[in-house]
């Protein structure tokens, strides 16, 4: 049986309000199916690791924006803490 539900990480669940998001943007959700887990991870780390809601905010509309354009993970940001955890 085929899961339809939108994917998280590999380490990390997906976020509610990141899931609601997508879930209205049919093409960035059929995007986000298509990288690999370990780069949904990294999306979701990168926004999740944001302090404020308003960070968090503002990383969701940055992460919409760049996976609409084709980047595939977030640049320019260290990564994932847990990633030792994954590679392990």
């Amino acid at each position: 049986m085929i899961k339809k539900g939108i994917p998280g990480g590999t380490v990390h669940a997906m976020p509610a309000d990141l899931k609601t998001i997508l879930k209205n943007q049919p093409k960035i959700e059929a995007i986000w199916k298509d990288i690999t887990p370990l780069a949904r991870n990294e999306w979701i780390c990168w926004i999740t690791s944001g302090k404020k809601a308003e960070t968090r905010d503002i990383r969701i509309k940055k992460a919409l924006s760049k996976l609409k354009g084709g980047m595939r993970r977030p640049c320019c940001w260290a990564g994932c803490t847990h990633r030792s955890y994954i590679t392990n």
